[in-house]
């Protein structure tokens, strides 16, 4: 990401993750950045994050100003849409501190946008080969060249940009993970009694319920459905594991949550 040592001091706690830049070379890096010397592990074994409700970050959200462009962060992005280029970045700024106060992990799928909320969850499209990933955005950028979105050296890896440096990409946001959005009857379990479901996100669109429940699966947790529920005139599709025994419900709860982050909501298997 292109940051100077000189935004760096003006920006301080606002871009904590600033870095100089130079020269690019080619494959989209500058300087000393580029690629691990050994590659890092296999995009395969590494999932997209699985978009969840968070506050906003302490710090990255208010407004800042590099090379003399003012820029204030949104803070909703819900129906953002963007097409533009993408680059990445990768082991120079390995380990510091991004603009949202997290450390940048390079093999973790993040990204840098200039004003869309920290955190926020987005899809990335590239429109030059049609891969796609999920990235949640934790830090400012990029600064130079007109583009529009940094990725991690990850998600740059996982869209097939890395040799190229750059690519076309459309960019938007994800519905968040909400266990307890949609109306379901939550249950007070007693001890050795009847049989539970997990709910472990609620969801707007079809598409990103079936991707959870195709997640859930993948880490072999079974059966999983997905069932629907109305919030006033709003339909909402619901990602539930089960119906599993009660007293196997902490079990199957910790499993749940090594998949999606958060707890899922303990509700009827009659719902």
């Amino acid at each position: 990401m292109a940051r100077s040592v000189f935004v760096c001091a003006m920006l301080a706690l606002a871009l904590q993750g600033c870095s100089f830049f130079g020269s690019e070379r080619p494959g989209g890096y500058f300087e000393d950045d580029g690629p691990p010397l050994l590659g890092g592990p296999d995009p395969a074994s590494v999932p997209d994050p699985i978009p969840r409700i968070e506050p906003l970050s302490k710090t990255g959200n208010a407004p800042y100003e590099v090379y003399g462009v003012r820029y204030r962060p949104v803070q909703e992005a819900r129906g953002y849409r963007e097409t533009g280029v993408a680059s990445w970045y990768g082991k120079k700024f390995h380990g510091r501190k991004t603009s949202s106060g997290e450390i940048y992990d390079m093999y973790a799928m993040t990204a840098a946008h200039k004003t869309l909320p920290l955190p926020t969850y987005l899809r990335v499209y590239n429109l030059d080969n049609g891969n796609e990933v999920v990235v949640r955005v934790n830090d400012r950028g990029p600064f130079l060249g007109g583009r529009v979105l940094d990725l991690s050296y990850m998600a740059a890896r996982k869209l097939g940009l890395v040799a190229t440096g750059t690519a076309r990409v459309r960019i938007e946001t994800v519905d968040a993970v909400s266990p307890a959005l949609a109306p379901v009857q939550e249950v007070t379990l007693t001890p050795g009694g009847g049989q539970v479901l997990l709910q472990a996100g609620s969801f707007r669109l079809s598409g990103n319920a079936q991707k959870l429940r195709r997640r859930l699966e993948d880490a072999g947790i079974r059966p999983v459905r997905v069932a629907t529920g109305r919030v006033g005139n709003d339909l909402y599709y619901r990602v539930q594991v089960g119906p599993v025994a009660a007293g196997e419900m902490r079990m199957h709860s910790a499993r749940v949550h090594e998949v999606i982050g958060v707890e899922p909501t303990v509700v009827s298997d009659c719902c």
